[in-house]
Formats: C-alpha cells, structure tokens, sequence
C-alpha cells in the first residue's frame, strides 16, 4: 500500500511540474483596462462606467482556453471596475449561466485585484507579449484615449506588427497613438476641427462604437451627453470607419490591428485575435 501511495504521490509531483512548464512557456497576451469608474459627461456631471462584462470575459475565457496567459494592466495598477449595465444576460445570448460562468472566469484570472501599472509594464518591456487586447466600456474615454504610455505600448505592437485587439469603446485607445493626444481630445471634445499629429493608425481600416449605437445609449441619459462621440473622433483622426448596422456583430481587421464595433461582437472578435495570433507564431 505504501509503494501505491509514493508512486501515486510520484505522478501527481511529475504532473503539476509538467503543468508549471506548459504555462511558464505559454505566449502572453497583453490586456489594457481602464483604471477609472466615472467618465465626465458635457455638462460636467457623471457617469458611474467600467469595463463591459462580455467584452472582456469572452475574449479572455477563450484566450486561456487556446492556452494563452493574460497579463492585466491599467495606467494606475488598480482593480478595474465592472460596468454594472453589462452584467445583463442579453449579453450572453439570454443565459444566465453563461453569464454567471464567465463572472466567475473574471474574478478567477491572475491580478484582476492588483493589475500592473503602464508604467511596471514600460519598464518590465514589452518583447514578451505576442498581442495586446483592449476592451469597451466608457471607462477606456476617460484614461486610455488621451494617455501617452499607452501611445509608447501601442507604437511597440504596431512596430512589430503584432496582434493590436480592441472591442466596441476599445478603439478609442488607439488615439492615444499620437503627439500630444490630450490636446486632440481637447479639440475634439470642445468641437473644433482637429487633426491627429503623426497617428500609429492613420489610414488603417477599423471600427468602433458607431454613432447610431451611441445616440442609443445616450438616450438612457435623461438628455445628458457625452463629451464627444468616440466614431467621429477617430474618422476626424484619420481612421477609415467602417460600420455595420446598430448593434450587429463587426470585426474589421487591417494589417495587425483588429477592431469589433460593438458588445455582439465579442465571440468574433476573440476568435480574429486567437487566428491573428497563431498566424504569426507559425
């Protein structure tokens, strides 16, 4: 019984030494989420925001079932914070178990509590991650369309052309790939024509949150408004737009960038970025 119970003990040891291996030599997947939870509206009251539930736990469930490790960042390495409107099971197909699934996916991945700043992820270098992945929610407006160390992570990516993945309010990130983003936001945000100063993504065919879809949201404001359409922005910053109608699923892809313009889009846009992925590891 005795020699059972070794060999047994023996197995077990070979076994999750073999699993430590298989993940320390897993490609890494970076993820850009917002640090911040109330996005200012026009008229300078708030709205409480977050990540999207779907936008982010799909892709994120899929990326690990196709054996890829998620490294979480936020420009403050704070916890992000759930948009709680899209913990609806509209999101999920109707299901509320798929939707309960992928909470529980979230709140088990490593570092969702204490994600790495920009700044650790700067300093750490960026040759270790095969992609980078960005999802929606308001909450990417308030801290990743006007932030210059995302403009230095995005330019790594586009530099090597690696898998740059961002969902329905995501893309709006990708300005900050630019000179002097704050100033264009401020621009934009107060109506003026403005013109993006040497953009990563000038040209690049791409989509976001269409204005149809933001003119929806919008209405659950009690006639509040955004600071700025994120669509017009980045059409104004030189991106060529490309919609589907309101609320259909759409990815767009253009060299490494990959683009989803809204919360049904997430299963497609996953599966673009798990292709893009094993494409360049060939």
């Amino acid at each position: 019984m005795k020699s059972i119970t070794t060999l047994i003990a023996t197995v077990a040891t070979l076994l999750t030494t073999a699993t430590v291996s298989a993940n320390s030599n897993a490609e890494q997947v970076l993820v850009l989420l917002s640090s911040e939870t109330h996005m200012t509206l026009a008229d300078g009251s708030t709205y409480e925001t977050g990540y999207y539930l779907n936008e982010f736990g799909v892709p994120a469930d899929k990326l690990q079932k196709a054996g890829y490790d998620l490294v979480l960042a936020t420009p403050k390495g704070n916890a992000p914070q759930v948009d709680e409107n899209s913990v609806k099971a509209m999101y999920f197909g109707g299901n509320e178990q798929e939707m309960a699934r992928i909470e529980k996916v979230v709140a088990n991945l490593d570092g969702i509590n204490d994600t790495l700043s920009l700044t650790q992820v700067i300093d750490n270098g960026l040759d270790q991650y095969s992609g980078v992945f960005i999802p929606g929610g308001h909450a990417p407006l308030i801290d990743l369309a006007n932030n210059p160390e995302v403009g230095t992570i995005l330019a790594h990516f586009h530099r090597q052309q690696k898998p740059t993945a961002a969902i329905c309010h995501g893309p709006i990130a990708l300005l900050s790939a630019q000179q002097n983003p704050s100033a264009y936001e401020q621009k934009i945000a107060s109506g003026q024509n403005a013109s993006a100063t040497d953009w990563l993504y000038d040209g690049y065919r791409m989509t976001i949150f269409s204005n149809p879809e933001e003119a929806s949201f919008e209405a659950s404001l009690a006639g509040k408004k955004l600071r700025y359409y994120p669509a017009k922005a980045m059409a104004q910053a030189g991106g060529d737009m490309s919609f589907a109608d309101k609320w259909q699923p759409n990815v767009v892809v253009d060299r490494e960038l990959i683009t989803a313009q809204n919360p049904f889009s997430d299963n497609k846009l996953a599966d673009a970025l798990i292709s893009a992925l094993r494409q360049r590891s060939q």
